[in-house]
């Protein structure tokens, strides 16, 4: 079995079409531990909730997503336990705890952490963190 961390940018990929949504969704069809923290599910309720503030999704959709992502296989992980190395790496590489939470996450399972955010990729890119880290695109 395959173990990674995703963040809420590549979770809502599976029920929203969005540029790498098939990159995404092999995620859930293959023999795929997923991990997050549990800053995951805040997350991806605010980017359903944005989405619905531009009508992106009606009320009923973010309703269905919300309750279809608490079926997928996902292990939530404390950020109690992740925060003094995400806060670690937030200083070293002037990225926020929020995704420095994610990337301690996957070097504390010695996996990679998915994403799509692409500012996230490139400023990490040649740097020895680079090696956790993969874009969804990429998968």
């Amino acid at each position: 079995m395959t173990e990674c961390v995703v963040d809420a940018s590549v979770a809502v990929k599976w029920y929203v079409p969005e540029v790498y949504s098939d990159n995404a969704a092999r995620l859930l069809n293959e023999d795929c531990q997923l991990n997050g923290p549990d800053l995951l599910l805040p997350e991806f309720g605010n980017i359903l909730w944005k989405k619905h503030v531009r009508n992106e999704l009606d009320e009923s959709d973010v309703r269905a997503i919300i309750r279809a992502i608490s079926i997928v296989p996902l292990q939530i992980h404390s950020s109690q336990a992740l925060l003094e190395g995400a806060v670690e790496i937030a200083i070293h590489t002037k990225r926020t705890v929020y995704d420095s939470l994610y990337l301690a996450l996957a070097i504390w399972l010695k996996c990679p952490f998915l994403t799509s955010d692409d500012r996230l990729v490139n400023a990490l890119q040649g740097t020895h963190l680079s090696a956790h880290l993969l874009h969804v695109k990429d998968y």
